[in-house]
């Protein structure tokens, strides 16, 4: 995989929690799920209580777009006739490049001015 292919792939927020997410499942998943497990995410809500409005806004943006930049990277494979998304052998890889710059970039502390 070129390096410039996989920081595109990972440069967007949905992008990112689709590699997760199927890294994490470690099987097929559909565009429709990954779509109802992305908008509870985004809003902070269970994945029960994602709305239609909420799931077809995250849904439209994958198929349109994130699913297929996903699969010319080869981060995943996606049919998109079927509307299917699977695991390729680079997804577990960048899901942990993902995994460690999340948490090297997260501290609870920032914003409450602390100045140690």
């Amino acid at each position: 995989m070129d390096p410039d292919d996989a920081f595109r792939a990972i440069s967007n927020s949905r992008r990112r929690q689709v590699i997760l997410s199927l890294a994490q499942s470690e099987s097929a998943l559909t565009a429709s799920e990954l779509a109802v497990e992305i908008a509870a995410i985004e809003n902070l809500v269970d994945p029960s209580e994602v709305t239609s409005e909420q799931r077809t806004r995250v849904y439209v943006s994958l198929v349109q777009s994130h699913l297929e930049t996903l699969d010319r990277a080869g981060v995943v494979e996606y049919d998109e006739r079927g509307k299917r998304v699977s695991p390729t052998d680079a997804t577990e890889p960048v899901a942990g490049h993902v995994r460690r710059i999340t948490t090297a970039c997260y501290r609870p502390d920032a914003g409450r001015g602390d100045e140690s």
